[in-house]
């Protein structure tokens, strides 16, 4: 048993959180230093990975001043997931990380279908599509568009890697995160020769793949020097984003499934084999978890939806700090299908069930007679129809929670909670933590010390439901909501 804090780090794309966990499960400190998003095109997202580390490195100073003298006994790290890091021999950054929102790669995810034989002989190597979003397809752009760069290229590196490789001096990576790559054999968990070999690519550019609560290197002393952590502190695996949040929150078994907002939105269900919808709307992912993967249906624009009709179309309230809190006040007068308003999120191209980079927004039906409360209710209603859309694929596949928890934005709000439970016709909870994706990292931490002896005893010693915090919806509100989800359906192909 370990005795000390576990420190959890989340490497997202709006900032970096720390937080400070007790083994009891109790955050004693969080910080979340915040970070910018470069878009120098449309369709386009970048970020700098030094960035990144620099924002690791205010957050980890920043939480460790609440409790100066604390021993941290062990780190996680968690991150965004399939954003690429492009390293040369020496390990410095060759250019900015193309992120999971960026949708340039259309041509090379046709390249990568029509060199390893197809689709379906993709899924069947990868349980996955080719989607702009991946890794694999980043990294043969960088190949096709900016030759001199890949000539320089050694290793790539996801988001939360490259944070442990500026902690411990370690190449490496875990099934998570390496399964959402696109360059991962997900059912067999291990690289994929075939895959490498079709599109023509090393595996030595790929870092090693260990366990997500292994000890996969040590605080080294440059990151001792620029973060005040003791030099040797172990640096577990850690996992992608995702199914971090899920660990976050208890989600770690068959039977459970989560719904969150983060900028995007997901819907997550574990899995005791890895089932791949045949259609690839949704996707197959390994869990932090030995031994379970997850079925996820991916909203690519969420809460990021929410906060840019916030800043745009609600700028005389966007700047106080009660502005979400007055905006789902003003949905709240709005009837349910906000009297024929329709909105489409698709600020970024769409995941889930799509598979469109390049599908766009659009608010539809608009009279003289409505008001910007009817915009901001279908503005959340059509948040919560794209992640019916992934519920449905999932329920569609034999997945049937008998309820969902709720973590991030759309788990803050009774309004929305209460929108969730009748849209989807479940009944919703959340988590006495507020569990995420740094507090999943951290329980990951624990167990790779000892303090647990696995994830699953970890989330049961830790975390509680918040029956306070429960809704169940009316059968008469959940049929309310079909003709505005058939709306928001045909509006797509409209």
């Amino acid at each position: 048993m370990a005795d000390g804090l576990f420190l959890g780090l989340d490497v997202g794309t709006s900032g970096v959180k720390a937080e400070l966990v007790h083994p009891e499960g109790h955050v004693l400190a969080s910080v979340t230093t915040p970070l910018t998003l470069q878009t120098p095109k449309p369709g386009w997202a970048e970020q700098d990975p030094d960035a990144w580390w620099a924002a690791t490195v205010d957050s980890i100073r920043a939480v460790r001043s609440f409790r100066s003298n604390a021993d941290i006994a062990s780190i996680g790290i968690s991150g965004q997931m399939h954003s690429s890091v492009f390293l040369d021999r020496s390990g410095t950054v060759i250019r900015p990380a193309l992120l999971w929102c960026d949708g340039r790669t259309t041509a090379e995810c046709r390249e990568i279908e029509q060199r390893v034989g197809g689709e379906d002989r993709l899924r069947d190597l990868a349980s996955n599509p080719a989607l702009e979003g991946f890794t694999l397809p980043k990294v043969l752009w960088l190949r096709n568009h900016e030759p001199a760069a890949f000539n320089r290229l050694a290793t790539v590196l996801l988001a939360k890697d490259y944070i442990r490789y500026r902690l411990t001096g370690e190449l490496a990576t875990e099934p998570s995160d390496a399964s959402a790559t696109l360059m991962y054999d997900t059912a067999h968990l291990k690289w994929s020769d075939e895959i490498l070999a079709a599109v023509g690519l090393s595996k030595s550019i790929l870092p090693a793949v260990g366990g997500s609560s292994e000890i996969l290197g040590r605080v080294n002393p440059d990151a001792s020097n620029a973060t005040g952590l003791a030099v040797g502190t172990p640096v577990v695996g850690g996992g992608a984003d995702n199914a971090c949040g899920a660990a976050g929150v208890g989600v770690v078994s068959p039977g459970e499934a989560v719904a969150s907002w983060g900028t995007s939105g997901t819907l997550l269900a574990p899995l005791a084999e890895p089932k791949v919808d045949p259609q690839l709307r949704a996707h197959t992912f390994c869990h932090v978890v030995p031994g379970v993967w997850y079925l996820m249906g991916v909203v690519l624009s969420a809460g990021g939806a929410f906060s840019w009709y916030r800043e745009q179309l609600a700028r005389d309230i966007a700047g106080s700090p009660n502005a979400n809190m007055m905006l789902n006040h003003e949905a709240s007068s709005i009837p349910r299908g906000a009297e024929g308003v329709t909105f489409l999120p698709y600020l970024q191209g769409e995941r889930t069930p799509h598979r469109n980079a390049n599908a766009r927004g659009a608010i539809l039906g608009l009279t003289l007679a409505h008001t910007r409360g009817h915009v901001t209710r279908a503005v959340l209603e059509g948040i919560c129809f794209a992640l019916r859309d992934s519920l449905s694929i999932l329920q569609s596949l034999g997945l049937s929670p008998n309820e969902l928890l709720l973590t991030g934005g759309g788990a803050h709000s009774e309004f929305l909670r209460q929108l969730q439970a009748e849209i989807f016709g479940l009944p919703v909870t959340m988590a006495m933590v507020k569990g995420g994706p740094a507090y999943g990292a951290a329980l990951l931490a624990a167990v790779g010390v000892g303090a647990f002896a696995d994830l699953e005893t970890a989330t049961r010693a830790t975390l509680r439901r918040h029956p306070s915090q429960s809704f169940s919806p009316s059968a008469d509100a959940h049929r309310e909501y079909d003709e505005p989800y058939a709306r928001f359906r045909a509006s797509y192909r409209a």
